[in-house]
């Protein structure tokens, strides 16, 4: 009897060996990654969690690495299959002391990496909703969320918008008492702001903005009512960095954008306006040289009105105009009135102008774009849209755009346009007839309804190895089953393989 529990004791004094070499292979090669990751004395320590394995600055967590040890081993004897659970020694293990609930690595990582963390969420999806629900996760999380760098960039809209007028009023209010702690606390590096809705809290929403957002650089009011002259006058005086105003959909007085553009304009670099029986007197504004640092004009014109300028009763000397500009639109959905005349008064000091949005301006022609004094235009629309049957187009000129600027255009929109077959052919060849026989610049050309044959869109296509938007809609000289838009290298090369089978053979 003795001799066989003395061999049941040899047995599992064996089989407790067995265990503990792959053990201790496994907490070795464990124990070299993180003697490799984060060396003892090197001033850094290791934090793992589920999903991730941080190395961070200072001393380790106060959990040594001899307690992680005694837990991973008394969970694998604890184990019901491990062959080590069936081995009971005689002597107990002595028991693992206690630890306190671990807080959360979120409140070790260190403050200036999380403001990189939380920067790189708010460039990608905005300040909100993010930093108001990061600010509720810990102390750590909501210091670095209260931080006003992050908190560059603002839309504000009002609540309950498209309820009546007595229960937005309310609601206006509600949020106004919010954003008078918000500013001097949050937001007083906020450099971009949007406010959309606001009726009757604009102009203590304004006041608030310029005596708590000294480093604001654009404003853009959408649908917003009860702009006055006093506000706008009074962001400008107090926001010296303010070069970006957008007013676009919004009920403001053209006395009040002027008195702006009076005191802002010199530093004024883009402006964005909606065309109504007043905007004149703000065209005159901007005529009179207070933006000479402009780059950016657009006026968008609303469907029930037409942009007629009122010729001015006595001859007046052109001012310097706008010498920084680089993108001017006018364009329009139907046809309005802007003239050469116009054009020319607008962009007569404007030689660095990239971009000429001019659809639905039927009035202007090839000759009057030919005598504009910029030399590098790169997109240049002149598409009419749903309006060329009502009235009489020029037939020939086109050459003259395509001669002056093929050498920089990038888009080309001539859509709806009345030139003739021979006309086109004459223009479109200026890209052929480039320096090495190609143009890489073109990546956009529409044609949309005009008279363009197959011979010049297979030229111009392979003239243009960057071509990767072309259309050809509603074009009567091209064959059925191409008078499509192509989109893409591939299917632009395919459009003119097709070309090449149609066309007739050189005798």
């Amino acid at each position: 009897m003795a001799s066989g529990t003395a061999g049941r004791a040899r047995r599992a004094r064996r089989r407790v060996r067995v265990v503990h070499p792959a053990a201790a292979r496994t907490r070795s090669a464990e124990d070299w990654w993180w003697d490799r990751l984060a060396p003892s004395g090197s001033g850094y320590h290791l934090l793992q969690s589920d999903s991730m394995l941080l190395v961070l600055p200072g001393p380790g967590p106060a959990r040594p690495r001899a307690q992680r040890r005694a837990a991973r081993r008394a969970q694998r004897l604890r184990s019901p299959g491990s062959r080590a659970a069936e081995a009971k020694p005689r002597t107990a293990p002595a028991p693992t002391p206690l630890q306190e609930p671990d807080p959360g690595w979120g409140d070790r990582v260190p403050l200036e990496i999380l403001l990189q963390i939380f920067g790189l969420l708010v460039a990608a999806d905005g300040p909100i909703p993010f930093l108001g629900r990061a600010a509720r996760v810990c102390r750590r999380w909501n210091e670095a969320a209260s931080q006003p760098a992050l908190w560059h960039t603002l839309t504000l809209s009002s609540p309950l918008a498209g309820r009546p007028a007595k229960s937005g009023a309310k609601a206006e209010k509600k949020l106004l008492s919010s954003l008078e702690w918000l500013m001097p606390n949050r937001f007083s590096q906020l450099q971009r702001l949007t406010l959309i809705h606001w009726k009757s809290q604009l102009h203590p929403v304004l006041k608030l903005v310029s005596e708590s957002c000294p480093r604001l650089s654009f404003l853009k009011l959408s649908d917003c009512h009860g702009v006055t002259p006093d506000a706008l006058i009074m962001l400008a005086k107090a926001c010296p960095q303010l070069h970006s105003l957008d007013i676009q959909h919004s009920m403001v007085e053209s006395t009040a954008v002027v008195s702006f553009l009076e005191e802002a304009g010199p530093r004024m670099q883009k402006l964005w306006l909606t065309y109504n029986s007043q905007t004149t007197a703000i065209l005159g504004a901007l005529l009179g040289s207070c933006c000479p640092q402009l780059q950016v004009l657009e006026v968008l014109r609303l469907l029930n009105l037409m942009w007629l300028p009122k010729p001015s009763g006595r001859a007046m000397t052109p001012g310097p105009g706008f010498p920084s500009l680089e993108e001017l639109c006018l364009a329009s959905s139907t046809c309005n009135f802007v003239s050469n005349e116009v054009l020319g008064r607008l962009l007569h000091g404007s030689p660095h102008l990239r971009l000429l949005d001019l659809r639905g301006c039927a009035r202007i022609t090839p000759a009057g774009l030919h005598d504009l004094p910029c030399q590098e235009l790169e997109q240049l629309h002149l598409g009419l849209y749903g309006m060329s049957d009502r009235l009489t187009l020029a037939k020939e000129g086109s050459p003259l755009l395509t001669q002056k600027w093929c050498h920089s255009l990038r888009e080309l929109d001539l859509s709806g346009q009345g030139f003739s077959e021979k006309d086109l052919e004459q223009a479109l060849a200026a890209f052929s007839g480039s320096p090495g026989g190609s143009h890489l610049a073109l990546c956009s050309l529409n044609l949309r309804g005009t008279r363009v044959t197959p011979g010049t869109v297979s030229s111009v296509i392979s003239s243009c190895p960057g071509l990767r938007y072309l259309n050809l809609e509603s074009c009567r000289c091209l064959p059925r089953g191409l008078k499509r838009a192509y989109r893409g290298p591939e299917e632009v090369q395919w459009c003119l393989e097709q070309l090449l089978t149609t066309l007739p053979s050189p005798s």
